[in-house]
């Protein structure tokens, strides 16, 4: 994946996440990137500063490996576990929130989410939220076909 820069004929600038740079032309191309201020779709990448990678930073990265393996590798003694703080303990509480909200206002199509999302696309099927299952390639698939798909994160208390 990669995050551009963009902004609109209008000067708002905004991020989005691609695949790919032939991803963003395909989308660019087809109208389907606008812009979140104006609904413009006369967007264009903007100026970035490359992202330089020192040690400093791959010493975080790794580090950020480490406590994350650490986090989801069972404990010795029988189980993960993990103090939350007050900050962690709302941002767990939105993620359930949000959870909730999506599977209140979402038809769930299980495995055949990548063929509906195409229909409802495509203008085959009506338009509706869904949600449903799909691999990491068809969910690439759907992206470079220019549906946006969003993986939904399993909460905690699912995998516990």
């Amino acid at each position: 994946m990669i995050k551009y820069a963009l902004v609109c004929d209008k000067g708002h600038e905004f991020e989005s996440w691609f695949w790919n740079s032939d991803a963003f032309d395909k989308q660019v191309k087809r109208g389907f990137v606008d812009c979140p201020h104006c609904g413009s779709i006369k967007v264009s990448k903007a100026l970035m500063a490359p992202s330089v990678s020192t040690s400093r930073k791959k010493d975080a990265r790794a580090e950020a490996a480490r406590a994350a393996q650490m986090a989801l590798s069972p404990a010795s003694s029988g189980g993960g576990m993990t103090l939350l703080d007050n900050e962690q303990q709302k941002l767990r509480a939105a993620l359930r929130e949000l959870h909730e909200k999506i599977i209140a206002n979402t038809d769930d199509v299980g495995e055949k989410f990548p063929d509906e999302a195409r229909k409802i696309h495509d203008g085959d099927a009506p338009a509706r939220s869904i949600r449903g299952h799909a691999t990491i390639e068809q969910a690439k698939e759907l992206w470079d076909e220019g549906i946006p798909v969003l993986p939904v994160p399993s909460l905690p208390d699912e995998r516990n």
